[in-house]
């Protein structure tokens, strides 16, 4: 993966202008879209997914209807759906944060777009995040029109996340040069990237399972911790669980599957959550061992303390049976935990050996 070179080597004036932008327009792009991801759980935790019974509007209009003569109307649209405006305005809040993002993406694509002789902007990249907010746009409309449909939830979720992710390279690729590391330890650190993509691929495993929690409802499955209903091994039905051929029709909004197999859903999300310490903590402590980069040490411990932290906030949310501020954190340190473990994984991937001996950085 090429860098984008620092603007000290990049001569033409208007080259720098527009990489300046692009670079403050991308980090921007990253928190709009945390924000994005923070405020679509608390929509979901708030029951309002379906706050609006249609796409893109809201009972036919922009924004809620909230006047007498507005909830005549909607109700009139939509008898099956009785205007709740508590539950409209996070969902449509969403809506509007959603299209802002898509239209920051957007503004991304089109700065990337030309091309200059002595330089090239990361086009190719900035297409792809406009294909997938595109694509991301079409699954919150599925998200209302197939009623919350636990596929669809959980594959919109995952969007949101991935958008994540491609924005934070994005910037990584606008703002970082590659480290310089003796050869010795740059060889010692690509050895440790095998067990890092391992513990990545780990992590976004136990995120879809995280999602597939949040989209079945089994988050309160079990109440108790570390036992589960009491027990260590309740009864679970895994088939259920995990059937991913529900079929579409019904309003999924609480959830259509019994205690068992959200108990096994929950459980699996539990286990994977032991996985995937072990796997990243191990990978960190290879990772720390083998560098004396102050960088990667200090990123190390990022991913380390987001770890910590997303174990607590776990646990608290199961202990404390779902309190709305918790869950909502748990949602968007998920997202950071993975955003700083691919910052890790991008620095020691795009690292290269000093060709003499010298301090590393």
């Amino acid at each position: 993966m090429n860098y984008v070179a620092p603007l000290a080597d990049v001569q033409p004036a208007a080259v720098q202008r527009r990489l300046k932008i692009l670079r403050r327009l991308a980090l921007f792009t990253l928190g709009w879209t945390l924000l994005v991801i923070m405020y679509g759980a608390y929509t979901r935790l708030v029951d309002a997914g379906l706050g609006c019974p249609d796409w893109p509007g809201c009972y036919g209009f922009l924004t809620v209807p909230n006047e007498a003569h507005e909830i005549e109307i909607a109700e009139s649209r939509f008898p099956h759906a009785p205007v709740e405006v508590e539950k409209g305005w996070p969902e449509m809040v969403h809506r509007y944060l959603a299209s802002t993002l898509g239209l920051l993406v957007f503004g991304l694509a089109a700065l990337s777009w030309k091309r200059y002789e002595s330089y090239r902007f990361p086009r190719k990249h900035s297409l792809l995040l406009a294909a997938m907010v595109v694509v991301q746009g079409m699954f919150g409309m599925w998200t209302v029109t197939l009623k919350l449909w636990p596929q669809v939830v959980t594959a919109h979720l995952l969007g949101g996340f991935a958008t994540l992710c491609m924005l934070a390279l994005l910037a990584m690729r606008l703002w970082l040069k590659p480290l310089l590391l003796p050869a010795i330890e740059w060889q010692a650190l690509r050895q440790k990237l095998a067990i890092l993509g391992l513990a990545i691929v780990l992590l976004i495993g136990q995120i879809s399972l995280g999602a597939w929690v949040s989209s079945n409802y089994a988050a309160v499955a079990c109440p108790d911790f570390p036992t589960c209903q009491e027990s260590l091994w309740p009864p679970m039905d895994f088939k259920e669980g995990f059937n991913i051929a529900q079929e579409i029709g019904p309003n999924y909004l609480g959830g259509k599957m019994d205690n068992e197999a959200r108990v096994a859903i929950h459980m699996s999300h539990r286990i994977g959550a032991i996985v995937v310490t072990i796997a990243l903590t191990l990978a960190l402590a290879l990772i720390w061992r083998a560098s004396t980069s102050v960088i990667v040490r200090r990123l190390a411990g990022l991913v380390g303390a987001a770890l910590v932290i997303q174990i607590v906030l776990g646990i608290t949310n199961v202990v404390a049976l779902l309190p709305l501020s918790v869950a909502v954190a748990h949602n968007a340190v998920a997202a950071v935990l993975l955003a700083f473990t691919f910052w890790l994984f991008y620095r020691i991937f795009t690292a290269r050996p000093q060709q003499s001996g010298g301090a590393s950085p």
